[in-house]
């Protein structure tokens, strides 16, 4: 028997990625209560672009309204969408996922088996990897979205709690800690934030080989997220560590060597751009093992090795200077 809760609004933000029309297919597919409302969020910047793929929505294509956010990353996006929710629960997927057959009637019970003292359900995120081979490094990069903690890839939240606490930090421009910081602030506020039993899957998406030196970017938000939520954020949130110091130590060796060399000491010089050698290597064997090891893989490792710690470490270095001011966010939803 499905349990009788209030209404919930779901808010898909977008860029208008052709997934986006699969996310709305099986949203609109599975079983269970309806959304009261879909509000589909349009962050492409500039004038509008071509239609959104609504018709994929079906019989409820009469629910869905389309906002426009400038462009202004997922947080922002995220924001547009909630602050035109009225509803009780505000429920977020991510335009790239795929909710399961039964994923309406979970929620439900989700969200009417939650606490009085719960502010948040997180949803149970599977990503479905090869299964004739093993995955390569961006597929494990994208599969360290099963069991992670309060992904906004299927969260539900009380639209109270998202209003009390301001909804998302816009400050972070793209997907990555936006959702870390958000639910450490509702936990903050005493809320609780729990996982429930609805499935959604969350397909890898199409990459070039360049996309590993890209996500570096995320770096400059771990600086921010020191800056807000002191140094045991990482702790608290059950996030990876990373690799940034080693990364710190791999580039002090090569710009080292490069600053000795071209001072003559050659000795010293050498011995650095051996320890810089050594630490690519060490990271480039670290991605290619656990990988397919096919030429095209254990080349793209080899090439991306050795430029992301530099990477790495400019974008914390630039993320510590742009954020040394930082204070508690103030956005009102």
């Amino acid at each position: 028997m499905i349990p009788s809760i209030a209404s919930y609004a779901v808010v898909v933000p977008t860029i208008g990625r052709p997934c986006l029309a699969d996310c709305l297919t099986a949203l609109a597919s599975c079983e269970g209560p309806e959304p009261s409302r879909i509000l589909v969020v349009d962050d492409r910047p500039g004038p509008p672009g071509d239609p959104l793929p609504l018709d994929a929505l079906g019989p409820l294509a009469d629910r869905a309204v389309v906002l426009r956010s400038g462009g202004r990353g997922p947080a922002a996006a995220r924001n547009t969408g909630m602050r035109a929710v009225d509803e009780p629960w505000t429920v977020l997927l991510d335009d790239d996922v795929r909710v399961g057959p039964h994923w309406r009637e979970q929620l439900v019970r989700d969200l009417a088996e939650a606490s009085p003292d719960t502010g948040g359900v997180q949803g149970v995120v599977r990503v479905p990897l090869p299964a004739d081979r093993r995955p390569t490094d961006w597929e494990r990069n994208t599969a360290g979205l099963q069991g992670a903690l309060w992904v906004t890839a299927d969260m539900a939240y009380r639209t109270e709690v998202l209003a009390s606490v301001g909804g998302f930090d816009e400050r972070f421009p793209r997907a990555f800690r936006e959702d870390a910081d958000l639910a450490l602030r509702v936990v903050d506020a005493g809320w609780r934030i729990v996982r429930g039993e609805r499935r959604t899957d969350h397909p890898v998406r199409p990459a070039d080989p360049w996309v590993s030196v890209r996500v570096q970017r995320g770096n400059a938000d771990d600086a921010l997220m020191r800056r807000l939520h002191g140094p045991d954020w990482w702790e608290r949130a059950a996030a990876p560590r990373g690799r940034i110091r080693r990364h710190a130590a791999v580039t002090a060796a090569g710009v080292g060597g490069l600053l000795l060399a071209a001072a003559g000491r050659r000795r010293a010089a050498v011995l650095a751009a051996a320890a810089w050698a050594l630490g690519t290597a060490e990271f480039t064997r670290a991605r290619i093992a656990p990988g397919p090891r096919t030429p095209n893989e254990i080349v793209t490792m080899a090439a991306t090795s050795a430029v992301i710690p530099a990477v790495a470490v400019w974008h914390r270095l630039s993320g510590e200077v742009r954020h040394r001011s930082a204070g508690a966010w103030d956005g009102v939803l």
